[in-house]
């Protein structure tokens, strides 16, 4: 209950849920008070900062300081295991397994795959409850490596952690203090490392899922609003938040 609460009022501060609440709430006072400077205000601002959230070089630059904390793991060093975070998904058996690991899910996976080809010998450790669907997160995104050539017998499925501090409790129990690499979306990377280090375990930064681009782009890609640069914004704020509040528990997530 806690956990899907907090998820309905983390989704309710994105950028676009909270600016389409402060337009219906700025059409409210136009259509139905007196309080007209006040609804076109709001109105403007909120129209304002949907706009900007929407063009790369906000987007972006909102999100690069994140992402850029650490670099794309190259290295050889021995590791026993490759630990992949749980991320968006569904379950449908109809189609290609890949199709069922939604937004950061895959990107994840793929880079879990090419450290085990990297890395002979290590086992691939997938995280993620089951939520609505009938197969957990974890088990979805172990099918995929599965499908991709990933033997079962170098599998390990965790699917009972619903969030990262979860996550990284599991991990614990299974890895110890043994280095390890962590896979997980660039952006959700330098938090997750916290919750990680926390349980006092050596975890090897590995980023996949890069979002903020910084290569060339042509001018109507940079000057236009587009969805996925308002999804961008949307990675930043919901990192940031969740950092805020990974500081705001504090002692909470330390090893007891």
């Amino acid at each position: 209950m806690l956990f899907n609460l907090k998820k309905f009022i983390g989704g309710i501060m994105m950028p676009l849920p909270a600016l389409l609440l402060l337009m219906a709430l700025a059409l409210l006072l136009l259509w139905f008070t007196r309080w007209q400077k006040s609804g076109k205000v709001i109105l403007s601002l909120s129209w304002l900062f949907l706009l900007l959230f929407s063009l790369q070089p906000v987007a972006d630059r909102l999100l690069r300081p994140i992402e850029s904390t650490y670099a794309t793991y190259r290295g050889h060093d021995p590791v026993n295991y490759i630990v992949v975070l749980g991320g968006g998904y569904t379950f449908n058996p109809d189609w290609a397994p890949s199709s069922n690991l939604i937004g950061n899910s895959l990107p994840r996976v793929t880079e879990g795959v090419r450290q085990y080809l990297a890395h002979p010998g290590a086992k691939m450790v997938f995280t993620g409850a089951r939520g609505a669907n009938t197969l957990s997160n974890a088990e979805t995104a172990a099918r995929v490596a599965e499908s991709l050539g990933v033997p079962r017998r170098d599998i390990v499925v965790l699917d009972r952690p619903v969030d990262t501090e979860q996550e990284a409790a599991q991990v614990a129990k299974l890895i110890g203090r043994q280095p390890f690499l962590l896979v997980t979306s660039a952006n959700h990377l330098p938090r997750a490392m916290r919750f990680f280090e926390a349980q006092g375990l050596r975890p090897i930064p590995a980023p996949a899922n890069q979002l903020a681009i910084t290569s060339p782009l042509n001018i109507w890609d940079r000057v236009l609003p587009s969805a996925m640069f308002l999804s961008h914004s949307e990675r930043a704020w919901y990192e940031t938040l969740g950092s805020l509040w990974q500081r705001l528990k504090g002692d909470s997530v330390k090893v007891k």
